[in-house]
């Protein structure tokens, strides 16, 4: 089983961007890296210019690299980005099948977690149109999971840890928080570089935003579940990139799937940094998305 860095859903400045990718390359016992935008181009020219740089460490570090689209393309200019992807030479994943009009017919290419392959049908079409690996939507149940990896020969992953990408949306959650325009946010999602915790109005724990994404308010945590995600046939785990602990998160899970540790030991030493301080892991089992079942 091997280990994706997904792409960084938060917006980070440009040297923490730049620093975290290099530690990746030359310390994180992961095999694939996925780099690029994925939320809102806004982002992307502030660091843009560090692509290359990473990219070429990666590649040199032996890592496979491909590059992501962005979840929802909606502006000219943001088309214009998808197409220039297919230019740089790796691997693309898509995650908004708008980006297939810019992939030659028989290409290779991976779909992520946000496009929805929930059965067999959609599976096989995207594998036909030239997709060589898959990584499942989170909110799948063990049981679909395990029709859909019996249904190809494709490559498929599933979300192993990061809060969990529920939703994207035109409107800019940090933006209207902090009354401003969503044309003039001002990039005020930088403070908040896991995501912004909401409450309901008695104060319960529910989601986190993240700029025009909302995301689970908890933090998905599949270790407990590797023994039946092997049984499924399950060839990969996806880890989502969050500012503290990462490169030590990369080494627990790889020890985790060589045997060194238990799911028990990986929870209690990650949890002092996961986003949300708390796991879940309800999708997979459970009757409910925040539910996780490493809790006594």
């Amino acid at each position: 089983m091997d280990l994706t860095v997904g792409p960084n859903q938060f917006f980070w400045d440009a040297t923490t961007w730049r620093d975290f990718y290099a530690r990746i390359a030359d310390e994180a016992p992961v095999d694939r890296v996925v780099l690029g935008e994925l939320i809102c181009s806004k982002r992307l020219p502030f660091y843009q210019t560090h692509i290359p740089e990473a990219v070429e460490r990666l590649l040199a570090a032996g890592k496979t690299v491909a590059m992501t689209t962005l979840a929802l393309v909606t502006l000219k200019r943001e088309r214009n980005l998808t197409a220039e992807l297919v230019d740089m030479g790796l691997e693309v994943e898509v995650n908004d099948l708008s980006a297939l009009a810019h992939l030659p017919e028989g290409a290779a290419f991976s779909v992520g977690p946000l496009v929805n392959v929930y059965n067999e049908g959609t599976l096989r079409w995207l594998v036909g149109r030239g997709a060589s690996r898959i990584c499942l939507p989170p909110e799948l149940p063990l049981a679909s999971v395990e029709m859909l990896v019996a249904a190809t020969e494709a490559h498929v992953d599933v979300w192993g840890w990061g809060r969990l990408p529920l939703a994207i949306s035109g409107r800019c959650y940090h933006a209207r928080l902090h009354d401003r325009a969503k044309d003039n946010c001002q990039f005020v999602c930088a403070e908040d570089p896991d995501g912004r915790a909401v409450d309901t109005l008695d104060g319960q724990e529910f989601l986190a935003v993240n700029g025009v994404q909302t995301l689970s308010g908890s933090c998905a945590n599949l270790s407990p579940q590797l023994p039946a995600l092997r049984g499924a046939g399950v060839a990969g785990l996806r880890l989502s990139p969050q500012s503290n602990g990462f490169l030590e998160l990369c080494s627990l899970f790889r020890n985790l799937i060589d045997g060194r540790i238990s799911a028990e030991d990986l929870s209690a030493a990650a949890l002092p940094t996961a986003p949300g301080g708390s796991y879940c892991d309800g999708f997979l089992t459970g009757a409910a998305g925040v539910e996780w079942s490493g809790r006594p």
